[in-house]
């Protein structure tokens, strides 16, 4: 298990949500010090924790997980397009450029 990855998700989820490690860890009632060890991969929250976690930052287990599960392509399509669509059509569309160029090039997409 990539605990890193879900330590810097946690860690995203968190300063998206305005929130300091102080106020995860008081709204969990953890330690600063063990929410930043789990930030930072070095410590695995037992499910009770996990859950805790996630309903003090008011996300769900897929956001979270979405770089360590391998269904978590969907989970990622579906962040990528709610920041697609926050987003000018003329911009979109230079995004889907870029994206449309770099798949021509993949040596997978044949």
């Amino acid at each position: 298990m990539n605990t890193y990855k879900i330590g810097a998700n946690i860690r995203k989820c968190r300063i998206s949500k305005g929130m300091r490690q102080e106020d995860l860890a008081e709204a969990t009632n953890l330690s600063t010090t063990y929410i930043g060890m789990v930030e930072r991969g070095e410590k695995t929250p037992s499910l009770e924790t996990f859950i805790s976690i996630l309903n003090a930052l008011g996300t769900s287990a897929d956001v979270v997980l979405c770089d360590v599960l391998n269904a978590g392509y969907t989970v990622k399509n579906s962040l990528l397009n709610d920041k697609l669509s926050k987003l000018s059509e003329d911009d979109r569309n230079k995004i889907y450029d870029v994206v449309d160029t770099m798949l021509s090039h993949s040596k997978r997409i044949k």
